[in-house]
């Protein structure tokens, strides 16, 4: 007789995937911080090429995360995960060793490309576990996460970082990450799709991911080279050639990298650029304010890391709210006010912030209002991109999304290395002034977006749907990313 299978908890699995996606969150956030400490560790560095330890994070991600998702679906999301979680732990170990730049980057892929199998297997095994009825508690719950880690990272990391350094930083993903595969080991169930479908077009991956690399390379080498040198020029055009042809292989093969076609829908295409348009501005602002806190009113980095929570805080506390109150009256009623707060917390910036530290009366009320933006738009992005899809086309849909969120992180990233330039104590403040016009012009332009949307758009139908959680939001207060 065969001997029975231990029963499974469905609230033990929460725990466990949460527990990963916890880490993978948590590191992107705790980067921003840790960024002028390893920037110190390698002097003859510049500020533009220690950004790839950013970006090159982002690109890996966004072009991993939907044949990383089918994988997981095709081999097992149980195991997946645990593949995820080896290689996201040895490169946080390889990250905390790297001895030059370069290779810091090269492990930074390495580690994406395992937060790529962890978030969408995570979610695949919560799915997998819970009855319908309960699905929407634990999505909600499993998202949750993603605020706590962007609340608590910023001051985490600084402490990490004063304690010992930036190397810490990476070192904690690795207690963290052998709890994980030990608990997966011994309470998670393996799970697959039931009919095998056929993987995304790889040739289509790597051409968006070379496409990605060259602009955010133009953009960010810009001011070394010179907007006009033949170098930038070049590596933006290679670029723009590269993304066309990945947009014509990705409308020629059965199984695109990204489904290109479901932006013949206007809801998905223009639910898409908001995101897009947001989630510049968003990564922009919190890369820049730590960069501000620490080289411009010279907090240390425990204090930075401090200065930054209450927005963090603000979203936590506010976006399961408002994605109740999007349920009954749409997403639309919330993106286009919650656009323009965040272009408002952005012109508050512009207006009130200067070489002076003044914490209490301008970057805690700016943050504040921040939080209040994010809390309104990011919740309500990824279900407003699915809204009008099938519900045979939600995955498909979502994983769109996501990798379009990676995107505006990246380019996020790059604009505000191009628009700070090389600072100096007396121009400090009018290059960051920069960075806050951008975050005015991608609250503006994410609202602008927004007014596009179906007026009578609405969540309800994905909460009452068995499929709904495939597309909740697992970033609530990031990105981050995060």
């Amino acid at each position: 007789m065969a001997p029975a299978h231990p029963p499974v908890r469905p609230w033990s699995v929460l725990g466990i995937a949460s527990l990963a996606a916890f880490m993978v969150f948590l590191d992107t956030q705790v980067l921003f911080v840790a960024f002028d400490d390893i920037r110190a560790s390698f002097p003859s560095v510049s500020f533009a090429t220690m950004s790839w330890t950013l970006s090159a994070y982002t690109i890996a991600l966004a072009a991993a995360l939907v044949p990383a998702g089918r994988m997981a679906d095709r081999f097992g999301r149980r195991r997946v995960f645990l593949l995820g979680l080896v290689a996201f732990t040895l490169a946080s170990v390889l990250c905390a060793f790297a001895p030059t730049a370069g290779l810091l980057v090269a492990f930074r892929v390495v580690q994406a490309l395992g937060a790529a199998a962890l978030v969408p297997s995570s979610l695949a095994i919560v799915l997998s576990v819970f009855p319908a009825p309960k699905v929407p508690i634990a999505v909600a719950v499993w998202g949750a996460i993603a605020a706590l880690a962007a609340a608590v990272g910023p001051t985490a990391g600084a402490l990490l970082v004063q304690t010992w350094d930036w190397r810490a930083v990476f070192l904690a993903n690795v207690p963290i990450g052998l709890v994980a595969f030990v608990l997966t080991v011994r309470n998670v169930p393996e799970s697959r799709e039931a009919t095998r479908a056929r993987f995304p077009d790889p040739v289509g991956t790597l051409l968006l991911a070379g496409a990605l690399t060259l602009l955010a390379l133009g953009i960010v080498q810009s001011n070394t080279w010179g907007w006009a040198s033949a170098r930038t020029i070049g590596a933006l055009v290679a670029g723009l050639l590269v993304l066309v042809w990945f947009v014509r292989r990705t409308l020629a093969v059965p199984h695109p990298a990204l489904d290109l076609r479901l932006f013949a829908r206007p809801s998905f295409r223009w639910a898409n650029l908001a995101t897009a348009a947001f989630m510049i501005g968003f990564t922009a602002m919190f890369f820049a304010l730590i960069q501000f806190t620490i080289g411009v009113w010279h907090y240390g980095i425990v204090r930075a890391g401090l200065a930054m929570m209450p927005g963090p805080v603000v979203v936590m506390v506010l976006a399961p709210v408002f994605g109740r109150i999007a349920a009954r009256i749409g997403q639309r009623r919330l993106l286009v006010p919650g656009g323009l707060v965040y272009a408002a917390s952005g012109l508050f910036l512009v207006t009130r912030v200067g070489a002076d530290p003044s914490w209490a009366t301008t970057l805690l009320p700016g943050g504040l209002i921040a939080g209040l933006g994010v809390a309104l738009v990011i919740p309500q992005l990824a279900s407003a991109a699915v809204q009008g899809l099938p519900p045979d086309e939600f995955g498909a849909g979502s994983a769109v999304n996501q990798a379009i969120r990676q995107f505006g992180a990246t380019f996020g990233v790059a604009l505000v290395v191009a628009l700070l330039g090389t600072l100096t104590p007396a121009d400090a403040v009018d290059h960051f002034e920069r960075v806050w016009w951008l975050l005015v012009a991608s609250g503006v332009l994410t609202s602008v977006a927004a007014l596009a949307l179906p007026r009578t758009a609405r969540a309800a139908a994905l909460i009452d749907s068995p499929v709904a959680p495939a597309v909740a939001d697992p970033v609530v207060a990031l990105g981050a990313e995060a």
